[in-house]
């Protein structure tokens, strides 16, 4: 890590953290939320798998201990040292965290509606990538499944 740019290191540990804020917003941050932090933050930081997997083991540890203090301050500092395109790509990749283990919860929708706002998002580019992740919405998946038990009228 010490031979990243200082600006690309805070980067990336500010993409990592916001992340597992999705992944720690229901309590339990699960291995296919831990694997794809992972692969994304290696993508997204061009970073062999060792240091993206000490990434977001800081990260996570970081948002256990100090989460909702830290929050708002990582991610506004995220947000002033990035571009809307970065903080889109951020909120997309977020969203498939908290999709990973095949459902969003409430709670994992909150916390992506709190970090678009963080962000400086639009209620518009929220719903945009929202509807790219509906069908992994745990109300609507409920909702699917009750009609789907229903009798035909």
């Amino acid at each position: 890590m010490e031979a990243l740019p200082e600006a690309q290191r805070r980067f990336v540990a500010g993409f990592a953290y916001i992340l597992g804020r999705t992944a720690h917003a229901d309590l339990l941050v699960s291995d296919e939320e831990i694997a794809l932090m992972e692969k994304t933050v290696m993508e997204v930081g061009g970073l062999p798998e060792p240091q993206a997997v000490l990434i977001v083991q800081i990260a996570r540890s970081q948002n256990e201990l100090f989460g909702g203090t830290e929050d708002y301050l990582v991610t506004r500092e995220f947000h002033e040292n990035s571009d809307e395109e970065q903080r889109l790509s951020l909120l997309r990749c977020s969203f498939a965290v908290g999709a990973a283990e095949g459902s969003i919860t409430a709670e994992e929708s909150a916390e992506l509606n709190q970090i678009a706002k963080e962000l400086d998002l639009s209620d518009e580019q929220l719903t945009a990538v929202r509807g790219e992740f509906t069908d992994q919405y745990a109300a609507v998946q409920r909702m699917r499944e009750a009609m789907g038990r229903q009798p035909d009228a």
